[in-house]
């Protein structure tokens, strides 16, 4: 046998292997063509067939792998599926939730104005009555006391709903309740304090509806600590 052959095991059934398959291929024709003495032909097909084997199961790995790996991908891709759909459902709801909340409020609105108007209907009729009073030639004072009631009946619907009339007179001016809307001079009272209202100012709740328009006067002494406001009117004329 050639030196350059590396064989391994002894006798006619010794078993060598070489480092790849073209040793393998070399190896395999020159054992062909001077077998050892006393032993038989080595077979080149035996090798194709081991190669053949490998190339196999190294296919199968790979399918095997490229299998995994597209049922990771698949569960991947359905469980994102499945968070789009509960995020599109949630969004769903929140958007049916609003609107409903929407209508509610809108519904709340529009009784509490149903119900104000009903309230005020009264007071209206009084109203009507009292114009046809009048148109017939009827007494003064029954068209005083119709309206006097008429007005009384306002009051109470405006008290029912949290309204309090702002009625400032002789008062320290407050600027975030009263409206200047002239000056006069007086030196028996302090100064900045309300003179005559115009117009009667109304609150609801914390809340200015409408400030008093007022006069203010001016020229007296100063108004003691924690009366009237020290800015004055400044909106005053």
């Amino acid at each position: 046998m050639n030196d350059r052959t590396n064989t391994r095991g002894s006798g006619a059934g010794g078993a060598w292997l070489p480092e790849d398959d073209e040793a393998v291929r070399r190896a395999a024709a020159e054992e062909s063509a001077h077998p050892a003495s006393g032993g038989a032909a080595y077979d080149p097909s035996l090798i194709d067939d081991m190669a053949a084997e490998i190339e196999l199961d190294a296919e199968g790995a790979a399918e095997a792998c490229a299998i995994g790996a597209d049922d990771r991908v698949a569960a991947a891709e359905a469980e994102a599926e499945r968070h789009r759909d509960v995020a599109l459902r949630a969004r769903a709801e929140f958007d049916n939730f609003r609107k409903r909340v929407r209508r509610e409020q809108e519904e709340l609105l529009s009784r509490a104005a149903e119900r104000v108007v009903a309230e005020m209907l009264p007071a209206l009729d009084n109203l009507e009555r009292a114009l046809a009073h009048v148109r017939d030639g009827g007494d003064a004072a029954q068209l005083v006391k119709g309206v006097e009631m008429t007005h009384g009946q306002i009051l109470d619907v405006l008290a029912k709903e949290g309204v309090v009339v702002i009625d400032p007179a002789g008062e320290p001016f407050d600027p975030m309740e009263h409206q200047a809307v002239g000056q006069r001079e007086d030196a028996t009272v302090p100064d900045h304090t309300v003179l005559d209202v115009f117009l009667r100012g109304y609150r609801m709740g914390s809340r200015v509806v409408r400030p008093a328009s007022v006069v203010v006067s001016s020229g007296g002494p100063a108004a003691e600590a924690g009366g009237a406001d020290p800015r004055g009117p400044a909106s005053a004329g």
